[in-house]
């Protein structure tokens, strides 16, 4: 019944199968193995074509890799975007305590109204994106370019940009946040930074964001 229907309830099976819940629950629990769990949430349930660009985006980088890891991390230049916030509360980690029995669960507040380095107002397009790139430096660098599929960065625009700039692009498979490297080693880091600090304007915010990344090698 369960492998026919995996959200049956036990009093559903206990009706059916005439016999007691708890004689379900153990059967289910103790001699099946078996336990209920809520659905994982993900960005998106990829189709079979979209697996395949993931395998052969991360199959064409790792050759790359392979024929000179020297060159391929020296060239190699990734970018994303993050909200940064005036209140960065602390984790579910730092902010546990030892509690009696009986007493309530700790209470965190939700993150207040976001800072960023825009002006008031404005987002991230086109324009804004293609001057970022626009730096004499990375020229030299000859860079591999890798940056996810966000409008902003795969507009014709952007792309005649990153054309005149010769940057080599990287593939990027559709719906692929956890390929973007800076969200696990920067932006993670930064946050841990922030994190139960509270600013006043925008400004605090800037001043300790940078002194963060002036403090990386």
């Amino acid at each position: 019944m369960v492998l026919a229907d995996r959200k049956l309830k036990l009093k559903e099976i206990a009706d059916a199968s005439k016999i007691s819940e708890g004689s379900v629950f153990t059967i289910l629990h103790e001699h099946l193995d078996l336990r209920k769990l809520c659905s994982k949430w993900v960005p998106r349930l990829l189709t079979p074509d979209q697996k395949q660009q993931r395998i052969d985006a991360s199959e064409t980088c790792l050759s790359m890799l392979k024929r000179n890891r020297t060159d391929f991390f020296r060239r190699y230049v990734t970018m994303d975007e993050t909200w940064i916030h005036h209140c960065t509360p602390e984790s579910s980690r730092q902010s546990s305590e030892w509690v009696v029995a009986g007493e309530s669960r700790p209470k965190r507040p939700k993150t207040q109204i976001s800072a960023d380095y825009l002006e008031k107002g404005k987002t991230i397009n086109s324009e804004y994106y293609i001057k970022l790139l626009d730096r004499p430096h990375m020229a030299k660098k000859k860079p591999l370019f890798h940056q996810d599929n966000a409008p902003c960065h795969k507009s014709m625009a952007t792309m005649v940009k990153l054309s005149e700039l010769r940057f080599e692009l990287l593939p990027h498979p559709p719906y692929s946040p956890d390929m973007a490297p800076s969200d696990y080693g920067l932006f993670s880091d930064l946050k841990k930074h922030l994190q139960g600090k509270r600013y006043r304007s925008n400004e605090e915010v800037i001043v300790d964001t940078e002194t963060y990344f002036e403090g990386k090698s």
